[in-house]
């Protein structure tokens, strides 16, 4: 991986490694977790696993139905009612180049990406710590997706480091979703300048600082509004505990009308 791309090859990634792949020609990206054996964990909306309409082009959907993967059977496999799916490698990258998000940058480094999504200044936990998460998430969910505040890149970047915004409200920790809002923010903070930068270089150099620095100060790895949250508590720090459990008592009802039948 070079400071201008982070593209590698399969033979170079390894279990644990947070993996990505650009959608739409390069539009967005997609966010995974590889946990071996050809296999990634990854978050999806959960209104696409079962849709049969193509929703590649959308940047709300970030992912799109496919068919029944030939190579491996239980490729697809999730829990009901969550987003959190295993695919191969295969069909993650649906045809795309392989990506691996970078952790522990500098703080140059980090500025010098000019697009987010690709890097944090912060820690990766042990790979073995990464992948008991990922597997965890997929039996237990992870909440419902939100491009803003709950999405793939979130996904991952929490399976990595453990972090968890305490205030659940506003940008996650995703780098993508920074970007998408610190370009049109630096844009706007920086239409003032205009009047006294008469050069439209000067103009450009301003923004660019001013986008950087956003994307910068929202890095999981600089914000201090962040814990670190075991993935077995991860339920009750988010909310999902009550929901889980009324499901539960829902689905006992049943098996228990079933029995009686």
């Amino acid at each position: 991986m070079g400071l201008l791309t982070n593209r590698v090859e399969r033979n170079e990634i390894k279990p644990g490694d947070h993996i990505y792949t650009y959608r739409a020609v390069f539009a967005y990206s997609h966010h995974g977790i590889f946990v071996g054996g050809s296999k990634v964990v990854h978050f999806r909306p959960e209104r696409n696993l079962d849709s049969s309409i193509d929703t590649s082009s959308n940047l709300l959907d970030p992912t799109s139905p496919r068919s029944t993967c030939p190579t491996f059977p239980d490729c697809g496999f999730r829990q009901p009612n969550s987003g959190v799916v295993l695919s191969c490698l295969d069909c993650f990258l649906r045809n795309g180049s392989l990506y691996c998000f970078e952790y522990g940058v500098t703080p140059s480094v980090f500025l010098a990406k000019v697009r987010g999504g690709t890097c944090t200044t912060a820690a990766s936990d042990p790979l073995e710590t990464v992948i008991h998460r990922a597997m965890y998430l997929l039996q237990n969910g992870f909440g419902n997706y939100d491009i803003f505040e709950n999405n793939c890149e979130d996904f991952a970047l929490y399976c990595k480091t453990g972090l968890l915004i305490l205030d659940n409200l506003g940008i996650g920790r995703s780098g993508q979703a920074s970007s998408m809002i610190g370009a049109p923010l630096a844009a706007l903070l920086s239409s003032p300048l205009k009047l006294l930068m008469p050069s439209p270089i000067g103009v450009a150099t301003v923004t660019a600082g001013m986008y950087c620095m956003t994307r910068y100060a929202t890095d999981i790895g600089i914000r201090t509004d962040v814990i670190k949250v075991a993935v077995e508590d991860l339920a009750v720090n988010l909310g999902w505990a009550g929901r889980h459990d009324e499901a539960a008592e829902e689905n006992e009802a049943s098996n228990r009308q079933v029995v009686a039948l």
